[in-house]
């Protein structure tokens, strides 16, 4: 088993951070949250000669699945997440296209859902599964131990937390799960989000607005 690698895909035009996460060695992976801007995703698939084994769902919304089922028909793999609590998120994602003005997205249905407590892996990278709703109520969060390591969507980001504004958003929930899931984990856990740049849970404990 080689290093666990991360590369980021912006796609859409929310900019939502597309992630594959492969092992360097093996080349196997998997492929977080794709939002849309198919094509491209396969491109850096194809141009850096990697295995997609499964697509992983971090929340139902358009941005971080809309995309998942026509990736899912190209590559032959089985989607992922999130939390069946978004389902009707996930269902309804040809409507916030609608809102959003975005066409070519497709509502989602996975093949697995997950549960608080799970691990999925690849090539023997193991991802402890959180549920941590707020931003959205079926929210994961995908937790490497060996490369301390999380895969965190919209729940955190740099300097900021997930809006709750949107369906099923709840703040009190959101910082519940940020403060007695996620930074419990350890200050020198290193994290990739849905928008904008990652950090560590440290920084962000002491210095995040919204956690101080």
């Amino acid at each position: 088993m080689g290093e666990l690698k991360a590369g980021i895909i912006p796609v859409t035009p929310f900019q939502q951070n597309c992630t594959i996460l492969f092992d360097d060695e093996s080349k196997k992976g998997v492929v977080v949250d794709p939002g849309g801007d198919v094509e491209r995703i396969l491109a850096a698939i194809r141009d850096n000669g990697l295995a997609i084994e499964a697509i992983w769902i971090t929340h139902g919304h358009i941005d971080h699945a809309g995309g998942a089922e026509d990736l899912k028909e190209a590559l032959g793999v089985e989607i992922i997440g999130p939390h069946r609590d978004d389902a009707p998120l996930l269902s309804q994602i040809e409507r916030q296209g609608e809102v959003y003005g975005i066409a070519g997205v497709r509502n989602c249905a996975p093949d697995r859902f997950l549960d608080e407590g799970e691990t999925v892996s690849f090539d023997g990278h193991d991802f402890e599964v959180f549920h941590c709703p707020g931003h959205a109520p079926g929210h994961v969060v995908y937790y490497n131990r060996a490369a301390k390591f999380a895969h965190v969507g919209d729940v955190l980001f740099h300097g900021s937390v997930g809006r709750t504004d949107l369906p099923g958003g709840n703040h009190e929930a959101l910082i519940r799960s940020i403060k007695e899931k996620l930074l419990p984990l350890g200050d020198e856990i290193g994290f990739i989000c849905g928008h904008g740049p990652g950090g560590r849970f440290g920084d962000e404990r002491r210095s995040n607005p919204f956690l101080v």
